[in-house]
């Protein structure tokens, strides 16, 4: 018992002094803190993998399937993703009583679940619906048709069917599938060039005219303005902008005519299509972006349309709710703010925090400002928009509206949401990181330095232009990349300064007398997610979209870093004796 007594205390010492030396060294704490770097770089890696892996497959062309279901109906649509459903005595009760067998039969297969489809069916204006979710123990029969063939169009989302005939005008030019497809591959590109045509004609030229329509009126109402009592030079004045308007509208008409024109070569050309359950439908042919047959497709011309789509995804502009067609104007508009906002905020973070670690004496005054600087990064970004709003848009920008531009009032010309002011919002949201880092870069700069440079005579301005910030500019690159991710990245200052859901025209112009564009709303990439996931009227078809955009977006924002980093690896070998 003695002994025992005697090796139980040497175990516990033994112990309590392994647990003392670990702690003394400090292992557990290094453990806990690669613990917590593994679940972050664990957290990071699955969620840019799943952004990854979603938004890569959303344009690969998947096979049209066909099923015949329990009930009777047959469907047709592409298979989106499956999951596992848990069932109870609820969901067999609800089924009609010829499936509720097979529904037993998949759940004890299943361990209490049963395996479901999300088929995107498509074809909204027949069914109402562009989704259907389908039971595996539904499922009587499936195909794979060659035929089948899904029209991506301009209005209505996507139609399934079999293709039936070709008519134009009401003639049949071709029946039967292969015929109707070949008549359709010869004929859709002359179609698609038209309405490329007609687009350039109602979006341009129609446009300008439009643009110089709405300068006349501004200019004679500024002509009324200067010329009270001058009746002849309000009547003169009257008189030309009359000639204007009519030789405009003589412009404007021409070209309508034109756009008519063209629309008749090509609005008698239908495409007919058979649905699943019989129904056959007419698709005019400009309404159609792309016919696909991906049953039939080899794999060259699968990677073929995939690129394609993702070249319509790119360059093109949004349809059908945000959820079909390109963003390019939210790419423009991403890069474009980014980048003013990185002119804007650079300079003014760096004189400031040049002056608060060269010029500023220490003391209460510049230890408040520097406290106010890191309290400041921790305001959330919606006050950053409320405050823009308030201050850029209603004070500075009715100011210049009152001050320039008061002919066109009430029609406010800066005093309302524009790129220019979420430029400005965003950029004081970010100067906090600027002078941060610029003010550590500046503090990393050797002091020997400093006193070398004013031993050979420089000033003190000469020895920071030449000596200081040449050697903190890797520092400051390193603050400019933080700045322009985050800047980049943020959406909630820019739903109420500028951000709109569509703005097809782009927020640039060379013009002096259009602002050059910067007090036009705009897209953003940001904004553009947000209103996809949260705001569309069809979820579910919103959804391949969201990953797509968020994929774009990060690439975008990877891509300015990545300039920004390789610009401040150049500067850091340039000046590789210098310690960051």
């Amino acid at each position: 018992m003695s002994q025992a007594g005697v090796t139980s205390s040497s175990g516990r010492r033994r112990t309590h002094h392994a647990v003392s030396s670990l702690l003394s060294r400090g292992e557990p704490m290094i453990w806990l803190m690669a613990g917590g770097l593994a679940l972050a770089i664990a957290m990071v890696t699955w969620l840019l993998g799943l952004v990854l892996i979603q938004g890569m497959t959303t344009f690969w062309p998947l096979a049209i399937t066909e099923l015949e279901l329990i009930d009777g109906r047959t469907i047709m649509g592409q298979e989106v993703r499956h999951e596992r459903l848990e069932v109870d005595e609820a969901f067999f009760a609800a089924l009609p009583e010829a499936q509720r067998e097979a529904a037993r039969l998949a759940a004890d297969e299943g361990n209490g679940s049963v395996r479901r489809v999300l088929l995107r069916t498509g074809n909204f204006e027949l069914t109402r619906t562009r989704f259907t979710w389908v039971f595996d123990f539904e499922r009587l029969e499936e195909n794979r048709p060659k035929d089948a063939m899904l029209l991506e169009r301009l209005e209505w989302g996507r139609f399934y069917g079999m293709p039936v005939r070709f008519e134009r005008g009401g003639e049949v030019l071709a029946e039967g599938s292969a015929s109707t497809r070949a008549l359709l591959e010869r004929r859709l590109p002359e179609v698609l060039a038209v309405r490329e045509q007609i687009r350039e004609i109602e979006r341009e030229q129609i446009a300008d005219l439009t643009r110089q329509q709405e300068r006349g009126r501004l200019l004679l109402r500024s002509e009324q303005q200067t010329s009270e009592g001058d009746a002849s030079a309000l009547e003169t004045a009257q008189d030309v902008h009359d000639a204007e308007l009519a030789e405009i509208e003589q412009a404007v008409s021409a070209l309508r005519a034109e756009v008519a024109e063209l629309r008749s070569k090509v609005s008698e050309d239908y495409l007919v299509l058979r649905t699943a359950t019989g129904v056959e439908h007419r698709t005019a042919l400009l309404q159609i972006v792309r016919p696909v047959a991906t049953n039939d497709l080899s794999i060259g011309e699968m990677f073929s349309l995939y690129f394609a789509r993702w070249w319509e995804f790119l360059s093109d502009d949004p349809r059908e709710a945000n959820s079909e067609g390109g963003v390019f104007p939210a790419i423009f508009g991403t890069v474009l703010m980014t980048l003013i906002m990185s002119v804007l905020v650079v300079p003014f973070g760096v004189m400031a925090a040049l002056y608060l670690r060269e010029y500023a004496k220490g003391g209460l005054v510049t230890s408040s400002v520097r406290i106010a600087i890191n309290n400041l990064a921790g305001v959330p970004s919606i006050v950053f928009g409320v405050f823009g709003l308030g201050f850029f848009c209603y004070i500075v920008g009715v100011e210049i509206d009152q001050l320039f531009y008061a002919d066109r009032l009430p029609n406010p010309t800066f005093g309302k949401g524009a790129l220019i002011w979420a430029s400005f919002t965003l950029a004081l949201l970010t100067l906090p990181v600027v002078i941060v880092a610029t003010e550590e870069a500046i503090a990393a700069v050797p002091n020997s330095m400093r006193e070398g440079s004013y031993a050979c005579g420089a000033s003190k301005w000469q020895t920071i232009q030449r000596i200081v910030l040449p050697r903190a500019m890797p520092g400051i690159l390193t603050g400019t990349i933080l700045a322009m991710a985050r800047g980049a990245g943020e959406v909630a200052p820019l739903m109420i300064v500028g951000a709109v859901k569509l703005a097809p025209e782009l927020p640039i112009s060379f013009s002096a007398e259009e602002q050059f564009g910067l007090n036009r709303s705009f897209m953003h990439l940001g904004f553009h997610i947000y209103d996809l996931g949260f705001q569309s009227p069809d979820s579910e078809a919103a959804r391949p979209m969201v990953y797509t955009t968020t994929l774009l977006l990060i690439a975008i924002v990877a891509s300015l870093n990545v300039a920004a980093i390789a610009m401040r690896s150049r500067l850091k070998k340039r000046f590789k004796n210098a310690a960051f």
